[in-house]
């Protein structure tokens, strides 16, 4: 059972007294056969595909419509629940960005500002190329499709010839992953050789890492196209330059502060522990070390409160629960009850098609997926969110796995659609 904790009962305090959205009022959001999608969950600890899963659905209100937790008592020897810290990875973007963004609101920061005013170490950066000139990022792109184009790729020539950045690198190409920044999962080798060589994971504070990245190449140029990467984790970077603080002080004076979240941070607090690594490599899961999780190539950083590096693209850690606590504040358009952290407009901007566009519904905002009214985005290891804009619901799909075997793969889709399948009978 989740506990609730001050911040949680604080949360659910502040919506109980905010404006119920109409479908919200007019619904009730409980499963008719929680049993059903409590299968599908057990399903995918029983076929070997998760350590654990670890499933939330959360209405309007902050209530808990449906939770449930499986686990490998094999591997997991604890029960996992809502209040259990988490490796969130990718999921720290979102929080990142929303709290540039309050900085631009402020004033702070703008969209068209240069990376450069606030990191000069990076005027000297160059863009890597094939032998012939070729752009990486698109040949990378072909690559999952065209066998004879990534094989090309992976029999490139090391070191990659560069050329000088022609672009002016903004923070707004940062929010949209423009930067040129990369992760190592390239299908150049070469790429992902110098990022291992330059020890990424192994920085101790903001100046090392910026020292690092200033030596690698990207791998297109600013501005020139969406090519996911580190480029959140700059962005950090830059914010803490604007802001003369850590960016763990800003997500706390910004975000989790206000909000009265205390389970979603940088640093791992005294007395608690987190999961053990999991890899399917081999397709068979088992405990690693974290030289498996292969992100920077080398070992990614241990969430020691006393190393002063905070990873904005992927170092926070959380539980679900207060990572739900984060998401209302999303759902109510920037507020949860009187606390406003973004204006709606910004919301709106948020939320707007900026990369990915697919179509009017379907598209990228700010490193936010959104499909018809749904908002969604996940991490690395296994843990995945929604917002249902039009019941007004949030969900979380939990687990820490690196590279599960196949059986896993579809897991989101699936669990959200076992869910659907529930509320849809509701609907009717």
């Amino acid at each position: 059972m989740t506990l609730l904790t001050p911040s949680r009962l604080a949360l659910i305090a502040a919506l109980s007294f905010a404006a119920t959205p109409a479908l919200a009022q007019e619904k009730s959001w409980q499963l008719p056969d929680d049993s059903a999608v409590d299968a599908v969950v057990d399903g995918y600890v029983d076929n070997g595909s998760l350590p654990f899963l670890y499933v939330r659905l959360e209405d309007a209100s902050g209530d808990v419509v449906y939770e449930h937790s499986a686990r490998n008592s094999d591997l997991v020897s604890q029960p996992v629940d809502g209040d259990t810290w988490l490796r969130v990875w990718s999921m720290s973007k979102i929080i990142t960005i929303s709290a540039a963004l309050d900085m631009i609101e402020d004033g702070l920061l703008k969209f068209d500002d240069p990376v450069t005013d606030y990191i000069p170490e990076f005027s000297d950066l160059t863009v890597a190329t094939g032998p012939n000139g070729e752009n990486l990022a698109e040949m990378a792109g072909q690559a999952w499709g065209d066998e004879a184009v990534r094989e090309t790729l992976q029999t490139m020539p090391c070191p990659l010839p560069t050329v000088p950045v022609e672009t002016v690198m903004t923070v707004r190409d940062l929010l949209n992953h423009k930067g040129g920044f990369y992760y190592t999962f390239q299908p150049t080798e070469c790429l992902n050789a110098v990022m291992g060589e330059q020890e990424i994971g192994a920085a101790q504070n903001s100046d090392e890492l910026i020292a690092d990245l200033a030596a690698l190449p990207l791998i297109r140029q600013p501005g020139e196209g969406y090519y996911y990467g580190m480029n959140t984790t700059v962005l950090g970077l830059v914010m803490e330059r604007a802001a003369g603080q850590s960016l763990q002080e800003i997500v706390r004076e910004r975000i989790t502060g206000p909000l009265g979240i205390e389970t979603l941070r940088y640093g791992l607090p005294e007395g608690e522990e987190m999961l053990p690594r999991f890899t399917g490599n081999g397709g068979e899961l088992k405990v690693t070390d974290p030289a498996a999780l292969d992100i920077y190539r080398t070992p990614p950083q241990g969430y020691d409160p006393d190393v002063p590096l905070y990873l904005g693209g992927e170092g926070m850690i959380g539980t679900t629960a207060a990572y739900a606590d984060f998401l209302h504040m999303l759902l109510g358009r920037g507020a949860v009850g009187e606390t406003r952290i973004l204006d709606e407009i910004t919301i709106e901007g948020l939320t707007s098609p900026h990369t990915q566009i697919v179509s009017e519904e379907n598209y990228n905002g700010y490193n936010l997926g959104v499909n018809d009214g749904v908002w969604t985005g996940g991490g690395y290891e296994g843990t995945y969110f929604w917002i249902d804009t039009e019941r007004e619901l949030i969900g979380l799909v939990m687990s820490q796995v690196h590279n599960r075997p196949a059986a896993g793969n579809d897991v989101n889709d699936v669990v959200r659609d076992a869910i659907y399948d529930q509320l849809e009978q509701i609907d009717r």
